[in-house]
């Protein structure tokens, strides 16, 4: 007897939708794509430089540190309200519109820009899979700019989505709510050195780690319902109890949100200054070693 194969997790517009039902819809005239490709600096590669040589048909390009505060010395911090209004009207983004978001790497940074129409109350999908899924399956790209239209967008901050330092500090003493890390293993338990410079080695007492890599399969896409369980209990995690994501800066702690939501978990939250933030402060304990 064959074993069950698990059920295909269905397309949702306000999560995760596949590059098929992308492709039907690419000529939507409501549909918006956002390209929210971003790499760590020692990549040595251009998110810009490589979306202007090929990408999906219509996209518009978001650079992540454009919709981050810019008065904040940490990097990619949530922009105010404004700031995130001013720039998706700027690309022709606003109400009415389906929002599918992708990156270059697969499923990467898009969760980040997804995690940020959440927190601002606006509904956004990532393209499972993202570019490399797009052009492996022989799906169209372009170097032509696409045609901007100014729309108006209404938002809907929902800060609860959101914890600060002092917020995790005492979770992190208190223990009530799981802290889970997306770091890989050896930047949490503390084994190397963290890529940017003046950070202290280690992850905040109490919390879990689940790299971020484990919630995806080999192709980049995110595993189904039963695959996140299973990921999230081998790393000592609850799915149905509070959850704060927390990775270096931000970025690869929101694809732990999104498998969390599409996993049909409403109670989490991202620490949204991360490692970068609680690494610097001498005065926060630092645990190192496993979880």
């Amino acid at each position: 007897m064959s074993p069950k194969t698990p059920p295909k997790v269905q397309d949702d517009p306000a999560i995760l939708v596949s590059t098929d039902w992308l492709a039907a819809r690419l000529t939507s005239p409501d549909l918006r794509v956002l390209d929210a490709s971003w790499h760590m600096p020692d990549t040595g590669r251009d998110p810009f430089e490589e979306y202007q040589k090929a990408h999906i048909p219509g996209a518009r390009f978001v650079a992540l540190d454009d919709v981050s505060d810019g008065r904040s010395a940490l990097p990619h911090m949530a922009p105010p309200v404004e700031k995130f209004m001013s720039r998706m009207r700027r690309i022709g983004v606003g109400d009415g519109h389906t929002v599918v978001i992708y990156d270059s790497v697969g499923l990467f940074s898009a969760a980040r820009l997804w995690w940020l129409f959440r927190l601002f109350g606006q509904r956004a999908a990532v393209l499972d899979g993202g570019l490399p899924k797009w052009q492996a399956e022989g799906h169209p790209v372009t170097d032509a700019p696409p045609q901007i239209k100014d729309r108006h967008m209404t938002v809907s901050p929902q800060p609860q989505l959101m914890r600060d330092v002092t917020q995790v500090a005492q979770t992190s003493k208190l223990g009530r709510t799981q802290i889970v890390d997306a770091r890989a293993a050896p930047r949490f338990r503390g084994e190397v050195a963290e890529p940017r410079p003046g950070l202290r080695a280690g992850h905040i007492p109490g919390s879990r780690n689940l790299p971020f890599g484990e919630v995806l399969n080999p192709d980049g896409t995110m595993k189904d319902a039963d695959g996140l369980r299973a990921a999230f209990a081998a790393a000592g995690v609850d799915p149905d109890r509070p959850v704060i994501t927390t990775c270096g800066s931000g970025v690869t702690a929101a694809i732990l949100n999104l498998a969390l939501t599409r996993m049909g978990q409403g109670d989490h939250a991202l620490y949204d200054g991360s490692w970068a933030e609680w690494g610097m402060y001498p005065d926060l304990k630092v645990a190192t070693g496993d979880a």
